[in-house]
């Protein structure tokens, strides 16, 4: 597992008009090849009028997953563009699918790759990024007295409170970096007088958004 990695936040969709042609971009996070394909397949029924669904998907932890289909259009000029955009803003697990209704009036080659790169990058404005943060979640029980204290310092520190589980006994459970479990371990000790149970749980991505 990546100890960190960009992604898109979810669903996202955009329109542009280019010389009187419709590119309505669509966004979605895909973590595996079929996830992806079935994704192409829904906007492929929804728009089966258009005159193409272009396409790319960029999935993997190295992009060991990557395809581009032109649908119909110039060799070149609509699929690759798309996943380069995916490429250069670093993105993974991500599909994405540009619709067009033909206006009229042709584009060439040039006009054709800065369209469908410009639909896919204001698509991906539109559906939002996050980091992927591989994180430890600790778990920290304690009496109910120490409840407000812990909750208070949890959200002045630079940990992340995951969940509150009101128990027997209270349990907090904080993300924390791998590298951060002894000092956090030191420091809720400390922050509690000794009177916590702390152990280390799952490994879990913690998402932050970027835009």
């Amino acid at each position: 597992m990546l100890p960190r990695y960009n992604t898109v936040k979810g669903y996202g969709d955009h329109e542009i008009i280019i010389q009187k042609s419709r590119f309505i971009a669509y966004i979605s996070r895909a973590e595996t090849e079929e996830e992806a394909q079935e994704f192409i397949q829904t906007i492929k029924k929804k728009h089966r009028d258009a005159a193409h669904n272009c396409s790319a998907y960029l999935i993997g932890e190295n992009d060991q997953i990557q395809k581009a289909n032109d649908d119909g259009e110039p060799s070149g000029t609509a699929g690759v563009p798309i996943l380069e955009v995916l490429k250069k803003k670093q993105l993974k697990d991500t599909v994405a699918v540009i619709t067009r209704y033909f206006g009229g009036i042709k584009l060439g080659a040039g006009g054709l790759i800065r369209a469908y790169g410009r639909a896919t990058s204001e698509g991906i404005e539109t559906a939002g990024t996050v980091e992927r943060k591989l994180m430890k979640v600790m778990h920290t029980k304690v009496d109910y007295t120490w409840l407000g204290k812990l909750e208070n310092e949890l959200r002045s520190s630079v940990y992340a409170l995951k969940e509150i589980h009101y128990l027997d006994q209270v349990e907090v459970e904080t993300f924390v970096e791998e590298g951060q479990i002894q000092d956090f371990t030191e420091w809720m000790t400390e922050l509690t007088n000794g009177q916590a149970e702390i152990s280390a749980g799952e490994m879990l991505y913690l998402e932050e958004n970027l835009n």
